[in-house]
């Protein structure tokens, strides 16, 4: 378990992040307890990608609704696709979707993953099309639970960083990288947080 104590005293050195974290309370990252196996939660990755958070979940359902909510690989590559464009899901993300069906047997399980370091994890399951260092980093906090990962690629953190230090455009990693660097805070290359 991550001792965010150490984290918060660190970030509170910056006066604009000390203002967030007094406004936005306590991290809550332990109250998000996504579950499912990496199936389940790879595909509605997929689905959730570029979308509103609103529109990916009625998407989502409509999609879980063709299985009758319990889903497998088989399930997918049988599914024809205008089945799966009657259902909100894109061109692409249906050929982002098979892939994942087809190469799901080679990929680890939830349980093989809990035991990888985030690099390895990464490396492999970007081997799906459509899935990205982001999608993995996503799982990697939000179903696998390392809430350590600062995802500096991630568009809405550099949006509020841009827009809480009023800056004119919006950061690359290797903006953010030093001002991390400045409150004693790293972020390994596997994005991981380090204080």
């Amino acid at each position: 378990m991550i001792n965010y104590s150490v984290a918060i005293k660190t970030l509170k050195q910056d006066p604009i992040l000390a203002d967030v974290i007094l406004q936005i309370g306590e991290c809550r990252l332990n109250q998000v307890q996504q579950t499912g196996d990496l199936f389940y939660c790879l595909s509605r990755a997929i689905i959730y990608q570029q979308l509103s958070g609103k529109a990916a979940a009625a998407i989502h359902q409509r999609f879980l609704q063709l299985y009758h909510n319990s889903l497998t690989a088989n399930d997918i590559l049988n599914t024809p696709d205008d089945i799966l464009r009657s259902v909100g899901i894109s061109r692409p993300k249906i050929t982002y979707l098979k892939d994942l069906a087809q190469r799901f047997t080679e990929l680890p399980n939830i349980d093989e993953l809990q035991t990888m370091d985030d690099e390895t994890i990464i490396k492999s399951l970007i081997v799906v099309k459509g899935i990205g260092r982001w999608t993995v980093q996503m799982l990697l906090i939000f179903r696998l639970h390392r809430w350590d990962i600062l995802p500096v690629d991630d568009l809405g953190i550099r949006a509020a960083i841009r827009n809480l230090y009023n800056l004119d455009d919006l950061p690359n990693k290797k903006t953010l990288e030093p001002t991390f660097r400045t409150l004693n805070c790293h972020t390994t290359k596997n994005g991981r947080l380090g204080i």
